[in-house]
This record gives C-alpha cells, sequence and structure tokens, in this order.
C-alpha cells in the first residue's frame, strides 16, 4: 500500500500556495494524499512565523499532530515553512515529538526528505531561501478559483517585519512561468486568478529592469477562462497611474486592490521605514477614488509610539476614505527586528483598545457602503453548492471587491439552480454586518 500524507497548511495564500506545490511533488513521488490527520502515516504541518501569535500556532499544532502518533496511524510529523526556515535548530532540539524540521528552500526534496524519515532518520534541514517554489500544484481552493505566486521575498525591509529574514530577497517568477501555469489552470477550469506576492508591484525589477506588473496583466487577460484576475499586496508607493489605468480600463482585472498601508501617520510611517508618506496615500486614495477602485488594506495598531493623537488621525483616514475590507493587528515587537528596540513601546492593553476602536470605526464605513449597494446589480462568483428550502435554492458568493475567506460574502436566493464557479448578476436586496444579500437577476 502506498503511503499516506496529510498537510496541515498555517498562515498566508503565500503559504498555501507552498504546499499546493509540496501535495503535487509528492503525489507524483508515488505518495497518496490525504484530507484526514487520523488517516495518514506522515503528516506534514506547513507553517507560519510572521508574528509570536503565528509561532504560537505552528507549535500548538505541531504537538496537537504528532498526538496522532499514539492515538492513529501517524508515525512521523515533519515540520515544513517559515517556522522551519527561521527557528528551525530552535523547534529541531525542543520539540522531539516532531521527526524533522525543513525550512523554504526544501520543498522540490519533500519526497526523498519523507521517505528518509520514514526510515527513522531524525534531521534538521535548512537550505538558504534563494530560490521560489514553484510548479505543479493540487489545487486547496475551490476549483474556479487559484492563487498564483509571482514572486517571493521582500526588499521593503520594514522595521517591525521578520519577512525578509525569513523569505529572502524579493525575487520574480520569470513571467513565461507565469502565463504557462495560468494557461494550464485555466484549462482546468479555473476563472479567478488571485496574484499575491509579498510585494506584487514590484513585480520583474530584479528580472527585467523594470516594474512589470502591468505587462504581465495584459498578458494574463489574454488568457481564454480567466474571468477575474485580482491582486494582492500592492506597496502604495509602486501603484503609478500605469498600473491605475491598466485595473480601470482592462475588464478582466477587479477594480479591487490590496493595499497594506500600516498607518498614515508621517512620524509612524518614517519609523516603520515605510517609503510612503502621508501626503503620497492621500493622492493616491484620491486617484483610486476617481477610477472606482475598492481597496482592501491592514493597519498596525500601538507601533512604538502611537498616541491617542496618530490613532485619531488613522479614524479620520478611515472614515473619509472609506475603505471596503480593512483588517487591524496589534503592534507585536518581533525580536531581530529594528522597532523591537525602540523607545516608547506601547503596553499590550492599550495597543488592544486601538485596535477595537478602529474596528468599530470600519464597522460604520462598511455598514454605509453595504447599505449603499442595496438595490444595485452586482456580478457575483458562485463560491459554495446549495440549499433547497421553500422551492428556492440558496447559494454563496462573492463579488468583485470580496475576496475569499478574508472578506464579506453574498448570500444568493435563486429560483432556478445555479452553476457553482459560474457568474451570475445580483442584485442586492439587503446587508448584514460585513455580508450582503441578494437575488439573481
Amino acid at each position: 500500500m502506498n503511503t499516506k500524507v496529510g498537510v496541515v497548511s498555517l498562515g498566508c495564500d503565500k503559504n498555501r500556495f507552498d504546499t499546493e506545490v509540496m501535495l503535487a511533488n509528492l503525489s507524483k513521488g508515488g505518495y497518496e494524499i490525504v484530507s484526514s490527520p487520523e488517516d495518514a502515516d506522515v503528516i506534514i504541518v506547513n507553517t507560519c512565523a510572521f508574528l509570536e501569535s503565528a509561532r504560537k500556532e505552528a507549535i500548538q499544532t505541531a504537538f496537537e499532530m504528532a498526538g496522532y502518533k499514539n492515538t492513529g496511524k501517524c508515525k512521523k510529523v515533519i515540520i515544513t515553512g517559515c517556522l522551519g526556515q527561521k527557528f528551525g535548530k530552535e523547534v529541531f532540539d525542543e520539540m522531539h515529538e516532531v521527526d524533522a524540521v525543513i525550512g523554504i528552500g526544501d520543498y522540490d526534496k519533500i519526497c526523498d526528505i519523507v521517505g528518509d524519515t520514514l526510515k527513522g532518520e531524525r534531521k534538521l534541514y535548512q537550505s538558504c531561501a534563494n530560490g521560489i517554489t514553484f510548479g505543479d500544484r493540487i489545487l486547496t481552493t475551490a476549483p474556479h478559483t487559484s492563487y498564483l505566486k509571482i514572486a517571493d521575498g521582500c526588499d521593503n525591509y520594514c522595521t517591525y517585519c521578520l519577512i525578509p529574514h525569513i523569505r529572502g530577497r524579493f525575487r520574480s517568477v520569470e513571467m513565461d512561468k507565469i502565463i504557462e501555469q495560468a494557461t494550464v489552470l485555466a484549462k482546468r477550469g479555473v476563472k479567478e486568478l488571485i496574484l499575491v506576492a509579498q510585494d506584487v508591484t514590484r513585480y520583474g525589477k530584479d528580472l527585467y529592469g523594470e516594474y512589470k506588473l502591468a505587462d504581465l496583466l495584459r498578458q494574463l487577460s489574454d488568457i481564454d477562462g480567466i474571468v477575474w484576475i485580482r491582486l494582492l499586496y500592492c506597496y502604495p508607493e509602486l501603484i503609478d497611474d500605469n498600473l491605475i489605468e491598466e485595473i480601470s480600463a482592462n475588464d478582466k482585472i477587479v477594480n479591487y486592490i490590496d493595499i497594506p498601508l500600516q498607518h498614515v501617520n508621517e512620524e509612524i510611517l518614517h519609523k516603520m521605514n515605510r517609503r510612503s508618506n502621508a501626503e503620497s496615500i492621500r493622492n493616491l486614495f484620491k486617484k483610486l477614488t476617481e477610477k472606482g477602485i475598492q481597496v482592501r488594506s491592514t493597519f498596525i495598531c500601538g507601533f512604538p509610539g502611537e498616541t491617542r493623537s496618530t490613532i485619531k488621525e488613522l479614524e479620520t483616514f478611515l472614515l473619509t476614505n472609506k475603505l471596503r475590507n480593512v483588517g487591524f493587528f496589534a503592534y507585536s515587537r518581533e525580536k531581530g527586528t529594528p522597532a523591537a528596540k525602540f523607545e516608547n513601546q506601547v503596553a499590550e492593553y492599550t495597543k488592544q483598545s486601538y485596535v477595537n476602536r478602529m474596528y468599530k470605526a470600519q464597522y460604520k464605513v462598511v455598514d454605509e457602503l453595504n447599505r449603499t449597494d442595496v438595490g444595485n446589480v452586482f456580478k457575483c462568483i458562485i463560491d459554495k453548492a446549495p440549499e433547497f428550502s421553500h422551492g428556492k435554492y440558496f447559494y454563496v458568493g462573492r463579488t468583485y471587491f470580496m475576496s475569499p475567506e478574508i472578506d464579506g460574502q453574498v448570500f444568493i436566493v435563486s429560483k432556478k439552480e445555479l452553476t457553482v464557479g459560474e457568474f451570475y448578476d445580483v442584485k442586492i436586496t439587503d446587508a448584514v454586518d460585513y455580508d450582503l444579500q441578494g437575488e439573481v437577476v
């Protein structure tokens, strides 16, 4: 019988992409992929290590999976990903329940590593993070939606962030490889491509000497079968007029963009080593608003030096610019980053109070935007199979300003059966919290 391998993927969608490549490698190597840890001979935990909370989740999950050695058929547990890359030796030395620890540079060797581990060899694998995990994948998303990693690493070196120390310098995937994989995905039925990288706006600079995201978008738009292209993680200083015009004019690129601003106060932006400033951010949002481009963003609350005044400035920005989707995070003091040594560190309870205040402000914005949506008709993609009740079908879908899993949803009523993965015009009839309700036109 084939050895059965189960993989638990934690963290961001870039990590999920790596997991999908690893799953394909394992399958091609003769291993059987299973979805339940109870059925697995080997369990792999692909980890995140961006924040302390993510590291705690990763370690807790690894211990939980190791428990199947006693209660299930599991023989070995392997840790991969960012935790293995940055903190591999500590994990290997202290977590004896784990049979192998590997970083992000060894996914191409995963079949051999699993084989050696099954033979009884306990080993730490640590390669430099200078390659890019790319290749055939087994999708873990809905079959009509796929993430597409176009680069890895980061050159921004924000003072609060460990990513460059984990993932290495920014490096782009060759454009022909991206187009080739997108074409294959489209033939498999993928209709929505979600481009991801730590900084998608920097795409191509290292390979071609100039920023090539707009060119890449045009080539992806020519692929038959692709209906929506979505952009995540665009840094504000690199969103130029050329990119804005491409998003606005290209029917296949949704008028939605994820911009991790982190803050809008001039002094805090400077301390974060962000290249944008308060004025450039406001000018950018004026251009995006004029083009009707909806924005998702993230903000850090309680960065060293944060005060009631700076948090009020952020609140005013939210209420004025009315971002469609926003996430707020309490600053995490990460050892090894410059910000960890800054003066005027903010107390934990104060940071959390700032987060709560920002969510209250953003809820007002979302409530206003959603109520404005009532009566409008949006093209929606159907994500989930229906429930049938009282002669009607009830579906879950999304419109263009909703990215899967992190934003709201549209709960759709239809008198006729719809096809999951297809697009339909939906008239919005109501709004509940962050979600919309509608009926097929």
